[in-house]
């Protein structure tokens, strides 16, 4: 194995565990290269964006039932997941170069994991949500469809900002993350889609094709696995841990920024 491709499998792993925890994968995926040195094509957007598409494989394989019986009994819940999809949808659109070129700075993301890990933790202290995915009405929808926009912002984190705004609005952790992820899948395959298209209009080589698939492949597999951890998880614990280490890493963020300044 050649050492472009067990970094492309580290990269998947990270993706497919931090896609899913409150820790922003997208903060992790541009952090890993960044200490290690890594560059090159596992460095971009392309790459984040081609492991989103292992992670999207992992929210529709366990989310099936789900969405099986969304689109065949519930349209309400249906309609609401198109609404929470338009914000991300359109900030993706407007906002996609900018971000690729001008917020990919390990600054940006240390103050985004501190200040969505403070509001995780504020909310964690007066929420005492009853509701579940089936009581999200329109009002719901905009909000958590905004929140997830915010999660373009390296170091956000999308589960991170629509979890936290779930509980903000009344539901139970394991529902506002269920819903979460639901809402997830439409804007991730979206996203995936477009820079698919982008990819085969400007070629990609085997060896790169190959490295791609490994990164791929590494993320739908610790997807899977972080998916079904996080459902348990949250039917008994708090969001609190994730935010101190959201909280903590950016310390070492700063503290590495000085020591390499």
């Amino acid at each position: 194995m050649n050492t472009e491709m067990l970094e492309a499998i580290v990269l998947g792993v990270v993706q497919g565990v931090a896609e899913f925890l409150p820790i922003s994968s997208t903060a992790h995926l541009i952090l890993v290269p960044w200490l290690f040195g890594w560059g090159g094509e596992l460095d971009t957007l392309s790459f984040d964006i081609a492991l989103h598409v292992g992670t999207l494989m992992a929210m529709i394989v366990y989310f099936f039932k789900d969405w099986l019986d969304i689109f065949l009994k519930k349209h309400r819940l249906l309609l609401f997941l198109v609404i929470a999809t338009i914000p991300g949808a359109i900030a993706g659109k407007l906002l996609d170069h900018f971000v690729e070129t001008s917020m990919r700075s390990p600054i940006i993301i240390a103050a985004s994991l501190v200040v969505v890990g403070v509001a995780m933790l504020l909310v964690e202290r007066t929420s005492r949500g009853s509701a579940c995915v089936d009581d999200i009405n329109v009002f719901d929808s905009i909000l958590m469809g905004l929140s997830q926009a915010l999660a373009l912002i390296p170091g956000v984190s999308r589960s991170g900002a629509t979890i936290t705004t779930g509980l903000l609005l009344g539901m139970r952790r394991e529902e506002a993350a269920r819903f979460s992820f639901l809402m997830a899948t439409p804007i991730v395959a979206g996203a995936a889609a477009l820079h698919g298209i982008h990819v085969l209009k400007h070629g990609i080589g085997d060896f790169k094709l190959v490295i791609f698939a490994a990164g791929v492949i590494a993320s739908f597999i610790s997807g899977i696995v972080t998916i079904r951890f996080l459902m348990y998880f949250f039917k008994k614990y708090s969001l609190a841990c994730f935010a101190y280490y959201r909280i903590v890493l950016a310390v070492v963020i700063v503290v590495l920024l000085w020591m390499r300044s």
